[in-house]
């Protein structure tokens, strides 16, 4: 085997030791091979045999970027983006000399990107250090690597101003820095790149004005500079960027009018000024940008018309003008351009809505909310057979709602609330089977809601409030099984409420107050917990949760002859006056007789009842009073058991609990109270402190033998973040279980009772996630499931490390499908996996799973799982779901914080819990994944993860 060969063998496998290969991509790679070249990942050139690149994209490595790459001296592209190295980058892999590109995006990396990197480099033509987590400032050196095209190293962490060096790399054709924290001003020379073709800096903090010379890169066709802090006026010189294609400058501080120079730069596809304090009229040399596909001119101060000019771009795709200050009627071109997306919410324009009959079918989304639009719905609008959204709510719209409406088979959203409409719902909206969301809120609806609406099948909010809509509700309703949302409050609905409801597994939200509804509440579900302020209001409604008691069905009284032998009712004799007067004589006395004798009964029944509740409490009261005697506790002993109860320590020592004020099940030591039992604190002999359970299901508590054996398996569990069980006591009628007792209190407390000043930290929050993970995890492997996993039972401890509690106790029931899957056990509803509202799926562990995402999304925030308002449910993991597609998922994070937490740490534990809270079980991570995964959010620089203990 050659010199040189051996240096690519060696230099490979020098690199694989310090790396982790959880996937075992590289298995291929053998030192025993005369050359790498058959290996995974690895090109070699045909020629010599030497590597000339090195592709490990998406293996799933971790571990250190290590030296022996730099003894592959022929490598021409490094490609490791999409893994987890993490570590300094090696500033010597710029010195290989054939070494073109190098894409280290997408890891784990950290610390200042080193000023050597680029002052040493000497090939290198591109350069991709993106989403990773280097900080400091760009290395001022930089300029010194002038055969460099592409640099992108968006999305981490730099701050500091932009080198005035980045204008010395006269080859650069593209510059991503987006996704950091850099600052100041855009430095005057950015002209000298003469071949640059994109530059994006948005997502950052700069701030002052577009410098001057930004129109001499002629050949620029993508400029991105939004989310920053630009102000002042748009320099003359950008009209002379005549091929760029792509310009954003939206959420910034430009103000003034637009030029109408912009009409100049007719490359134009995408045009976004969004988000800035511009002002004045929309400039007619628009209709100058032929090529044009998106304008984006919302959240301004704009005023005046939309200009007809803009009918003569016949490439537009999609318009926003939104959130301005325009007024005037809509233009023809709004429905003529063939447009995919229209928004022109939030302004004062006015008028009626024309819809040309020769609509295009291309138009998708239609935003003409929070105007002044009057007149009718267009019953035109059902030619727009492909439209998805259609919201023209809070405007004048008065009439009918079109029947046409049924003809919009893809439509997924309908909102017309706050207008003026009348009539009644029209039957044929059931014909709109995509519909998700229906809101015909405030309006002057009439008659009742119609059936045929069970017929959209994809519903998952109904909102027909504040109409006056009469009629009961249609028990079809009940087919729409997505339903998370129904509010049909304040109008004139009667009848009782369909009992089928109780089946909308997803429902967060029922609201039908202010009607005139009547009877009973559904059963089960959601309807065990819905607040009384959606029911208020409903004089005919019945039921625990109103405080009114429902009339009882009474059967109907058998009218006998007692003149007749004869059981036919229609002879005559039987009704006669006189005959009838006697009749009720005798009924009256058998009535009086049979009430007599019932009651005789009823009486007896109650003495024998109350003697065996005396019988039953004096013994328990023995029971328990054998645990508090000056003696000491009552140890095992076989003759006595059946009387005094068995005490058994798991420990092996003697069962010595003290005598002293704490008695066991003194109310002033109560703790607190939960799905299966009451706990109370006493002491030991020796001063330590104990907590005892005692259970509330001991009619459901299996036998002695079942029961011994499931809480001797559970008090061989041992884990540091598990809460020790210590000792049970056991009589058929009382069950005690004894555990460690934990100072901290529990996490509800610390999470929703504390103040700022006392607020659990960042470090302790994070620990309190991974040391539950760890428990679960823990579990798991012994094949026990918690069951009832919330706030309330994660204890903390003195040094507010967290301590599961409750595991197990569901094992000690015979019918866990009764009694676990009710809201007893499941008392907090919003910790509740889906699955546990279907009879038929086998409970698994990913219900603990599921639990855990809820749990590690309060813990970040602050907030509870579901928080009732006066008309809303408001579930944690929507909120957190919607902020993460907005993008504003730090927003979420508890503000008691006070900003004080790494973004890098919180931002990937929000969505580890939102993959925790999967609808679909499978989809959930197990909990050693989940263990495993929190230690490398936290510990990106460390070595192998820790091992779960």
């Amino acid at each position: 085997m050659s010199g040189a060969l051996n240096d690519d063998v060696l230099g490979l496998i020098v690199f694989k030791a310090d790396l982790q290969d959880p996937a075992s991509k590289l298995t291929s790679w053998n030192e025993d091979d005369n050359d790498p070249c058959s290996w995974t990942g690895v090109t070699c050139s045909p020629r010599t045999n030497r590597v000339t690149e090195l592709n490990l994209d998406g293996f799933s490595l971790s571990g250190k970027i290590g030296r022996g790459l730099l003894q592959l001296q022929s490598l021409q592209k490094l490609s490791l983006s999409k893994n987890n190295f993490s570590g300094s980058l090696n500033p010597n892999l710029s010195r290989l000399e054939s070494l073109w590109t190098v894409d280290l995006s997408e890891n784990n990396l950290s610390d200042s990107i080193p000023d050597d990197f680029f002052r040493q480099c000497r090939s290198l033509r591109t350069i991709s250090l993106a989403n990773n987590a280097f900080s400091g400032e760009i290395p001022p050196g930089v300029g010194s690597c002038s055969t460099l095209a592409e640099l992108n190293i968006s999305s981490n962490r730099l701050s500091g101003r932009l080198p005035s060096g980045l204008w010395s790399l006269y080859g650069l054709r593209s510059l991503d820095l987006s996704g950091n924290s850099l600052s100041g001003d855009i430095p005057m020379g950015i002209s000298r790149l003469y071949n640059l073709r994109a530059i994006d800096l948005g997502g950052n903090r700069l701030s002052g004005g577009l410098p001057d010379d930004i129109g001499g890169c002629s050949l620029l066709k993508s400029l991105d500079l939004s989310e920053n802090l630009l102000a002042g006026k748009l320099p003359e010189t950008l009209q002379k960027l005549s091929m760029c294609s792509y310009l954003s400058l939206g959420s910034n501080s430009f103000s003034g009018e637009v030029p109408t120079w912009i009409g100049e730069m007719k490359s134009l596809e995408t045009l976004n000024l969004s988000s800035n304090g511009f002002s004045g009229q929309v400039p007619d040399s628009i209709g100058n940008l032929q090529v044009v596909k998106r304008l984006d001119f919302s959240r301004n101060n704009f005023t005046g018309s939309l200009p007809e000019s803009i009918g003569i771009c016949k490439s537009l795709l999609e318009v926003d003008f939104s959130q301005n200050s325009l007024t005037g009627d809509l233009p023809t071109w709004i429905f003529e351009l063939g447009l995919q997306s229209i928004s022109i919410s939030g302004n004062k324009m006015s008028g009626s809505i024309q819809i040309p009959i020769t609509t295009d079918q291309a138009l998708r989304i239609l935003d003409l909310s929070s105007n002044g639009f009057s007149g009718g719905i267009p019953v035109d609008m059902g030619n727009i057979h492909g439209l998805q959204f259609l919201n023209l709510s809070w405007n004048s719209l008065s009439g009918s709602i079109p029947a046409s409406v049924g003809e919009l088979k893809s439509l997924q959203v309908l909102d017309l609330n706050g207008n003026r409409l009348n009539g009644s719902i029209p039957p044929e909206i059931g014909e709109a089977v995509s519909l998700n969301e229906l809101n015909l809120h405030k309006n002057s609806l009439t008659g009742g809601i119609p059936t045929q609406i069970g017929n959209c099948s994809s519903l998952t909010s109904l909102i027909l409030s504040q109409n006056n809509l009469t009629g009961p509700i249609p028990s079809t309703l009940a087919n729409l099984t997505n339903l998370q949302t129904i509010d049909l409050s304040r109008n004139k609905l009667t009848g009782t409420l369909p009992k089928q409801l109780s089946n909308l597994l997803h429902l967060l939200s029922f609201n039908i107050s202010h009607n005139l509804f009547s009877g009973d509440l559904p059963a089960g579900n959601f309807f065990d917990t819905i607040p009384p302020s959606s029911i208020s209001d409903n004089p005919g409604l019945c039921g625990s949760l109103v405080n009114r008691s429902c009339p009882a069905v009474l059967p109907k009284p058998i009218v006998l002859n007692p003149n007749s032998s004869s059981p036919n009712p229609s002879s005559n004799s039987a009704f006669s006056p006189g005959k009838l007067r006697h009749k009720k004589i005798i009924l009256s006395i058998s009535t009086l007789i049979a009430i007599g004798a019932a009651a005789l009964i009823m009486l007896g029944v109650f003495t024998i009842t109350v003697l065996n509740l005396r019988v039953r409490a004096a013994a328990t009261s023995q029971s328990a009073a054998a645990l508090v005697l000056s003696d000491g506790y009552y140890s095992h002993s076989p003759g006595t058991e059946a009387d005094s109860g068995k005490l058994v320590m798991f420990s092996g020592n003697d069962p010595d609990f003290s005598a002293g004020a704490h008695a066991i099940l003194n109310k002033d030591c109560e703790l607190g109270r939960g799905g299966f039992g009451t706990v109370y604190k006493t002491i030991l002999r020796g001063g330590r402190p104990v907590a005892i359970k005692k259970l509330t299901v001991s009619s459901l508590v299996k036998s002695q033998e079942d029961f011994e054996r499931e809480v001797k398996k559970l008090g061989k569990v041992r884990h540091p973040n598990l809460v020790t069980l210590e000792g049970y006591y056991w009589t058929p009628s009382l069950q005690l279980l004894i555990y460690e007792f934990v100072s901290g209190g529990n996490l509800y407390r610390h999470l929703h009772e504390s103040s700022a000043s006392n607020s659990l930290s960042w470090r302790e929050r994070f620990d309190i996630i991974l040391g539950i993970a760890r428990s679960l995890a823990h579990l798991h492997r012994l094949n026990i499931i918690h069951y009832n996993l919330k706030s309330s039972n994660i204890l903390i401890d003195g040094s507010r490390d967290a301590k599961v509690g409750d595991y197990g106790l569901a094992n000690l029931l015979p019918m866990l499908d009764r009694y676990v899957l009710s809201s007893k056990v499941q008392s907090a509803l919003g910790y509740m996996a889906p699955e546990f509202a279907c009879r038929t799926v086998k409970i698994t562990e990913k219900c603990d799973v599921y639990g855990f995402g809820v749990l590690v999304l309060e813990i970040i925030t602050g907030r509870r799982p579901v928080e009732y308002m006066e008309d809303d449910v408001v579930v944690l993991c929507d909120v957190v779901r919607g902020a993460l597609e907005e993008g504003r998922v730090e927003e979420c994070v508890d503000g008691r914080l006070g900003g004080k937490f790494p973004v890098e740490e919180a931002v990937p534990v929000v969505k580890l819990g939102l993959i925790c809270t999967s609808q679909v079980p499978s989809n959930r991570p197990d909990m050693a994944e989940v263990a495993n995964i929190l230690q490398l959010i936290r510990c990106p620089l460390n070595g192998p993860e820790e091992e779960l203990s």
